[in-house]
């Protein structure tokens, strides 16, 4: 097997692999998650929430540094020129990946190099640890990635996610989507 092909096939398995790592260390923050039954939504309708939520959604409290996050991911999905929905898919994703928190490394918790908000990884080739750990970039190269999957636009948010992700628990990232979109319509002309 030609070198290439091998290192990407050992990137993709070890996202895939690091996802089902990863969960346990989301699973402290599980205690400050509350269920919500999916609503109908009519005021974020067809541009946040296209195709209404899919499943239980999961709700926390964000404190400073998370909202700054949640800022710093709208300016950078803007930068990139992307909408709003693009803002939804990406806080979605980091409120299931970090919680919204710069992660750092893990140590002992997770024997993988993922961090950030995205729980992106320095070994699968999305940056250095400075850059990862950078809201922006990582916002900017999760946003790459997202513009790479056609049709993310009008596929379920967490089908979107996933194909960027890669994520041993695919389905985990629907539960963020009235959040995400609560936060954007907050947050996107502030």
């Amino acid at each position: 097997m030609n070198t290439i092909l091998r290192k990407s096939i050992l990137g993709v398995a070890g996202l895939a692999f690091t996802g089902g790592v990863f969960a346990g260390p989301v699973a402290a923050h599980a205690a400050d998650t509350t269920h919500t039954k999916p609503v109908s939504v009519s005021v974020q309708g067809d541009k946040l929430i296209p195709h209404g939520v899919q499943g239980e959604q999961s709700r926390i409290d964000l404190n400073d540094e998370q909202t700054k996050n949640v800022k710093a991911i709208i300016a950078a999905t803007k930068k990139a020129g992307m909408d709003e929905r693009a803002a939804v898919v990406s806080i979605a994703t980091a409120l299931q990946e970090s919680k919204l928190e710069n992660l750092g490394h893990l140590g002992d918790r997770n024997d993988h190099d993922s961090q950030g908000l995205f729980q992106q990884r320095p070994s699968s080739g999305w940056g250095t640890v400075e850059q990862i750990t950078d809201p922006e970039y990582s916002t900017t190269a999760f946003l790459k990635g997202l513009k790479q999957v056609d049709g993310w636009q009008d596929m379920p948010l967490t089908k979107a996610a996933q194909t960027v992700q890669v994520s041993a628990y695919p389905d985990h990232y629907a539960q963020w989507e009235q959040q995400a979109a609560d936060l954007v319509a907050q947050h996107w002309n502030s």
